[in-house]
């Protein structure tokens, strides 16, 4: 077996370990399969329907752009195709790119002057980062999205602009905020007219569909769930939000970066390193690498100012995942032992210098390891949770609510996967027709439910306090309550029957 195959086989043995840990403990305390979040639920009813040649559509016959992630998506809906619909078949899909992209950043660590080690380390750093391995199993996009960035890295390595663009176009349709990316991409080799050209169009090309269509479906160029979510900054002066200008380049930026901080910390103390690894990067391996780098600056500055929603570390960092391989490629190339295609003006390390970073490639993944228990019991709660309130309320609206009936939510995955019941999203993410009524708050939403008509309207109270105080409009049939609430969006949902329809 030759040195390479083993370390791949090395880095897919390693991965065992965090995913079987996460399984373990989802099965203690969950009590069964699932997802950590309800939005996982979201992808699949998307993907289903579409297999089941209803369009991209939530409601059957009604195409709308309401995924944020559409390759991911598209993804699911090819397996849901071949294998059907199942936890099985997504999570089997969610794993399958963990252990590519970490097996594809090995290889860009190698491309970019990282010895063998390092890159090896590297590798085995990504799927035992917590986040990431949660990320394998939650139904999200977040692998796939990891695995193009990792993909773009070794292709900029190689100099190969075509699959660079092409990598770096499809990562922004796994993940929006991989958008932020490309500049850097596009910048990273002399950037002269021609391969600037050359990269947009090919950027363009990958996402001009994706935008035809959600211009086609909600009347902006970017997706429903972005509309909808979206809490200030640039995109939000476009759709109408206004704010103070200290808080756009000043509040939300500073609260961003330290989040963002705070993120790299908690999946890795020693993570936060990358950012200064940049410098040296950039000194070891040059101008191309350092500048890619960067996008670890830019990251929670983009996210602050373009379009707001939470912090890079929402949700395990399910916005910020993707940046993972570049993290880690940051750490490998400046505090790895050097490779020989080092460059000539870099001296060959010294012994005692080689010790000192293998011993340091040992005490990271050592302190990963420390890292992943609390990793587990997190994703094991989000699971427990989201079986216990949403895919418990689409089972039983399944089972005790008329199949004609329509349902006002504002949490759609589960409830409209299992159900598959007609629903109204009072959140906007796949009914984009009630912006303009959540702009005025939650009388606005009253005033939609109203017109709108639904049979039943499956709640947070918390989330809307008024509508949900009314009885003479709003009658409680079921409700569920979590003892433990660590991912849902209340501690209580409750299904109410629509006792009339004015206001």
């Amino acid at each position: 077996m030759t040195a390479d195959r083993r370390d791949d086989l090395l880095v897919l043995l390693a991965a065992a370990l965090p995913l079987a840990l996460l399984l373990v403990r989802e099965r203690v305390i969950a009590g069964s399969a699932g997802f950590p979040l309800d939005d996982s639920w979201i992808h699949l009813h998307f993907a289903r329907n579409l297999a089941e040649g209803a369009g991209f559509a939530y409601n059957p016959g009604v195409p709308v752009a309401g995924s944020t992630a559409p390759l991911w998506t598209l993804l699911l809906a090819a397996g849901a195709r071949v294998a059907g619909a199942s936890l099985v078949m997504v999570k089997t899909l969610g794993v399958a790119g963990a252990l590519a992209a970490a097996l594809v950043l090995r290889r860009a660590a190698l491309a970019w002057g990282a010895s063998p080690p390092a890159a090896l380390v590297a590798a085995v750093a990504l799927v035992w980062s917590g986040p990431f391995a949660w990320g394998a199993l939650s139904g999200m996009e977040v692998t796939l999205a990891a695995l193009l960035v990792a993909a773009a890295l070794l292709a900029l390595a190689r100099d190969h602009l075509v699959l660079t663009a092409v990598a770096g176009g499809l990562a922004t349709l796994a993940r929006p905020e991989a958008v932020v990316l490309l500049p850097f991409l596009a910048l990273a080799r002399r950037p002269t007219p021609r391969r600037l050209a050359l990269f947009a169009a090919i950027v363009v090309a990958a996402l001009l569909p994706f935008v035809a269509f959600c211009w086609a479906t909600t009347g902006t160029p970017f997706p429903s769930t972005a509309a909808a979510k979206v809490e200030g900054g640039l995109l939000g002066r476009l759709i109408g939000l206004r704010e103070p200008a200290r808080v756009t380049w000043l509040e939300r930026p500073l609260a961003f970066g330290l989040d963002w901080l705070t993120w790299l910390a908690r999946t890795h103390p020693l993570l936060p390193l990358a950012l200064v690894a940049i410098v040296l990067a950039w000194r070891r391996r040059g101008r191309a690498l350092g500048m890619v780098g960067l996008v670890l600056l830019a990251h929670p500055l983009a996210m602050a100012v373009l379009a707001p929603y939470r912090g890079p570390g929402f949700q395990e960092g399910r916005y910020s995942i993707h940046l993972l391989p570049v993290a880690l490629l940051m750490l490998a190339v400046a505090f790895g032992p050097w490779a020989n295609i080092a460059p000539a003006r870099n001296r060959a390390p010294t012994r005692c210098g080689g010790r000192a970073a293998s011993l340091a490639l040992a005490l990271y993944l050592a302190v990963a390891l420390v890292t992943l228990a609390p990793a587990a019991d997190r994703y094991a709660w989000g699971v427990q949770n989201i079986n216990a309130m949403q895919v418990h309320l689409g089972r039983w609206v399944d089972a005790h609510l008329p199949r004609s009936a329509t349902l006002a939510v504002n949490d759609i995955g589960a409830i409209a996967y299992f159900s598959r019941r007609p629903v109204i999203d009072l959140m906007g993410l796949v009914t984009p027709e009630i912006r303009p009524y959540r702009r005025a708050g939650e009388a606005g939403v009253l005033r939609f439910v109203a017109e709108r008509c639904p049979d039943f309207v499956i709640v947070f109270p918390t989330w809307f306090p008024e509508l949900t105080a009314r009885r003479e409009l709003l009658t409680p049939i079921y409700r569920v309550r979590l003892e433990r609430n660590e991912v849902s969006g209340g501690p209580e949902m409750v299904v109410y029957r629509l006792a009339r329809c004015a206001v």
